[in-house]
């Protein structure tokens, strides 16, 4: 019993999603199945996007940290007042047992309060790009949630040349202050 030709009735490929590590090229969907690969070039080019997308978000790290240093020196300007001297003769504030029991029983929290009230438009441009690095850390946690390792490779990959493009320099203030949080 012949049915005819077969290629006319043939399935369209549906994206693999794989639950456990993976190196499959043909037929992965990255996030979206809009973004479903079909042949070895569009793996590559995948990977090439995967890895400029952690680039991106390096960048991004990088310009607001420069936003905030902008900011800081420009709103800081004239206003830094001397440190005040404690009791033993510190510039920082006193760390103790009593200054902990003064906090709890006049209801203030520990927090520094010194910083200056941004004005909106400010506030607006750094939230904008905490909003932008969250969602770019999102979307590549997701691509890393493929579990295929060529694309785990790509994120790595582009978060290790971003941070080698921009983290140039180290504060000795903040030393150990990047995280590898998703954001």
């Amino acid at each position: 019993m012949d049915h005819g030709n077969h290629e006319a009735h043939q399935m369209p490929a549906r994206c693999a999603m794989h639950m456990l590590w993976n190196t499959q090229i043909i037929n992965t969907c990255v996030v979206f199945s809009s973004w479903h690969i079909h042949t070895h070039t569009q793996f590559v080019l995948s990977i090439v996007a995967i890895v400029l997308l952690g680039i991106l978000y390096e960048y991004l790290r990088f310009f607001q940290q420069s936003v905030n240093r902008r900011i800081a020196t420009k709103l800081g300007k004239g206003k830094r007042a001397a440190s005040p001297v404690s009791e033993s003769g510190r510039s920082t504030p006193e760390r103790g047992a009593a200054s902990e029991v003064v906090g709890l029983l006049n209801g203030r929290r520990g927090r520094n309060m010194d910083g200056v009230v941004l004005p909106a438009h400010l506030r607006l441009l750094r939230a904008a790009l905490y909003g932008a690095s969250v969602f770019l850390s999102f979307f590549l946690m997701l691509v890393f949630m493929t579990y295929n390792a060529y694309l785990i490779f790509a994120v790595v990959a582009g978060a290790a040349i971003g941070h080698y493009i921009f983290d140039r320099h180290v504060g000795f203030d903040n030393a150990g202050g990047k995280s590898m949080a998703c954001h």
